[in-house]
């Protein structure tokens, strides 16, 4: 792609800079001044000459338009909204993928982890971002795998309309929020739509259920990232007391106590316990 783009621009140059020539000649031309005559031009070269001259006014430049026309029949509006709600499906694509799986959890609880060990930018963000990605794919696998299986593989089969496909890939989506969901958000969300209380699953609607589900994540994030803070607080506290002790107040605890974090989150396996711990959270 990038060759054909320095390919084309070359050509617009080499157009630009015959025509700055040609009309340069022609003032020179008006003005009377002289003008250098070379040898005499066969008809060859002539000929040479208007067919360079013809292909690059011809020269091909790829264009885009975008235009409204009329619809011929209703099938070409309904494929129009299709297309139109698939592009809309995947701009809100990132926010389904961290507000209705496990992202949110897993997320949390590694920045908790990286503050309460101390280190500012170590891991980054991105490196956060994508262990929690990953983490997300494992521990959805089955609940994306039963989505495959009935819904997306029955619609490319013809067997579903779309509407079905949706109502079935759902079905596997509220079953896990449900597993994570505690019922006192549910309620409290119920409360705040003004719903009276539910008789059982299907009668909470899925606008109700993702805000109860975030709300759980968070505080099941939180009550981790509690915990990760103990092991780490309690080194601080120690070592805060010892320069205390030794008369180095002017001293910072963090430079002391990091070192003495990170051997102890290395010497326990510290990623494997967070890890796992995070993956055997969802049951």
């Amino acid at each position: 792609m990038s060759t054909v783009k320095i390919l084309l621009t070359l050509s617009l140059l080499c157009l630009m800079f015959s025509n700055a020539t040609n009309a340069q000649t022609a003032r020179l031309n008006t003005s009377g001044q002289p003008v250098a005559q070379g040898p005499p031009k066969t008809s060859s070269q002539d000929a040479n000459v208007v067919q360079r001259s013809g292909n690059a006014g011809t020269l091909g430049i790829p264009t885009l338009s975008f235009g409204l026309t009329e619809a011929g029949k209703p099938t070409e509006v309904a494929n129009a909204l299709k297309v139109l709600v698939m592009l809309t499906v995947l701009s809100l694509a990132p926010a389904i993928l961290i507000l209705m799986t496990s992202f949110t959890r897993i997320v949390v609880v590694l920045s908790f982890l990286r503050q309460a060990i101390g280190t500012q930018q170590m891991p980054p963000n991105q490196l956060i971002v994508g262990l929690s990605l990953f983490l997300t794919f494992f521990v959805m696998a089955p609940t994306f795998k039963n989505i495959q299986t009935t819904a997306i593989e029955p619609y490319m089969k013809d067997q579903l309309t779309q509407w079905d496909a949706l109502s079935k890939a759902e079905s596997p989506m509220r079953a896990f929020m449900f597993q994570q969901t505690r019922e006192k958000d549910i309620e409290a969300m119920m409360g705040m739509a003004k719903l009276g209380r539910p008789q059982n699953r299907d009668a909470v609607p899925t606008y109700v259920l993702i805000p109860s589900f975030i709300l759980s994540e968070l505080k099941t994030a939180f009550q981790m990232g509690f915990l990760l803070y103990l092991p780490f607080l309690v080194i601080d506290m120690v070592v805060s007391s010892v320069l205390m002790a030794m008369g180095m107040m002017m001293l910072p605890p963090v430079v002391i106590s990091l070192p003495f974090k990170l051997l102890l989150f290395v010497l326990v396996d510290g990623w494997q316990l967070v890890v796992g711990s995070l993956v055997k959270s969802f049951g």
